[in-house]
């Protein structure tokens, strides 16, 4: 149907990654880690060079987030997939109740229920819809998730527990640093740094209350369970305090997330979240104004100011429109999530996607369909 469509040239993006992860990395970044040379890339994580780049992360995380006193930021390899282990075997003492509305947050539920030891609970709604977590009798750990990438629907209501020993994790993967929590109202914040924070994955970062490194550091004397040395938390938290990861990380992940920290700490979270929202509200605009478009996450509220998702007219095939956009590089990686089985766009709004090429995307994508 698009095969005879050439994008104008006015229309072109500066950049085409308008994906939802890995993210859009600026160029500038990759040539400050190049000017490094033969001073960072190749040596030890143990000494100064590295242990001062994990140390500025530290420190840039804590400014730019607000951390109460006594949180403590923690890294580690594996990304977030792996953490979901690593919580249920070393932070959940025998219960974890588990708000899920996707894909990603039903990964978490589920890695937990395959731990024998542990008691679960799932509370589900229907993909596209938000869902708002409570606290209830007989869980130890809560989970739930800030931003679910496979639908585009953010979850930001964390209430105070009424239970002082119950723990509070988010999953907020895709959505920290440009979707707002009450982070002191949560034990365990997480996040992998291949989406706003412009990285690349397999690296987790992890904000513990002193509740959660009190609970971790009790459960580790608990020699009935067995925990493999790399998933160990009492592991994690030590070489944290030492700017260190336990084992040896990817340096190139480790100086690309200090840059974007350090580009996001320039304007500040209010100003980083401001934006987001400004292009936001362009994309649902846009989807809404046109009568072959619909918005998937019909709750305002719960619309994602980080991952948007759109329903496109089952006469005109994403796979088609996306595919043409590949092919001349105008923009890659919108397409749905594979497994919704959807007529879908998904595109980012990460921080480093320029608003202005935002508009020309959907200028690109009305162009096309209507055209047709």
């Amino acid at each position: 149907m698009f095969e005879k469509f050439s994008v104008p040239s006015d229309l072109i993006p500066s950049d085409p990654r308008f994906g939802c992860g890995p993210s859009l990395v600026p160029v500038e970044h990759l040539q400050n880690l190049a000017a490094t040379g033969a001073s960072y890339m190749g040596t030890s994580h143990r000494q100064g060079t590295v242990k001062n780049v994990v140390r500025e992360i530290q420190e840039g995380l804590r400014a730019y987030f607000g951390l109460p006193s006594g949180y403590e930021v923690v890294l580690g390899n594996g990304g977030a997939t792996m953490l979901w282990d690593m919580i249920g075997l070393g932070l959940v003492e025998k219960s974890s109740l588990h708000f899920t509305c996707g894909e990603f947050s039903e990964k978490w539920y589920k890695a937990h229920k395959l731990i024998p030891w542990l008691s679960t609970k799932q509370i589900s709604v229907e993909y596209g819809h938000g869902i708002e977590m409570h606290e209830e009798e007989g869980f130890d750990f809560i989970c739930t998730t800030l931003n679910e990438t496979s639908t585009g629907v953010q979850n930001t209501r964390v209430p105070v527990m009424k239970n002082a020993q119950t723990l509070v994790a988010m999953d907020a993967t895709s959505g920290a640093g440009q979707i707002k929590a009450a982070v002191q109202n949560v034990d365990l914040y997480y996040f992998s740094p291949q989406k706003v924070f412009a990285s690349e994955g397999g690296l987790y970062v992890a904000f513990m209350s002193p509740k959660a490194i009190e609970r971790a550091q009790r459960l580790a004397l608990d020699k009935t369970r067995f925990v493999p040395e790399s998933f160990k938390w009492q592991h994690a938290i030590e070489f944290g305090r030492g700017h260190q990861t336990y084992n040896t990380p990817s340096l190139a992940t480790l100086f690309l997330l200090n840059e974007q920290i350090k580009r996001l700490n320039k304007l500040g979270q209010d100003a980083v979240v401001a934006q987001a929202q400004r292009k936001a509200a362009m994309l649902y605009g846009w989807a809404e104004s046109k009568p072959y478009l619909s918005t998937y996450v019909k709750d305002i509220a719960h619309r994602s100011t980080a991952v948007a998702t759109i329903d496109v007219d089952e006469k005109f095939k994403v796979d088609d429109i996306t595919k043409i956009l590949r092919k001349q590089n105008v923009a890659i990686d919108i397409d749905g999530y594979r497994k919704l089985g959807r007529n879908q766009l998904r595109i980012a709004l990460f921080h480093n996607i320029r608003h202005d090429d935002l508009d020309k995307l959907i200028s690109i994508i009305s162009l096309i369909i209507e055209s047709a």
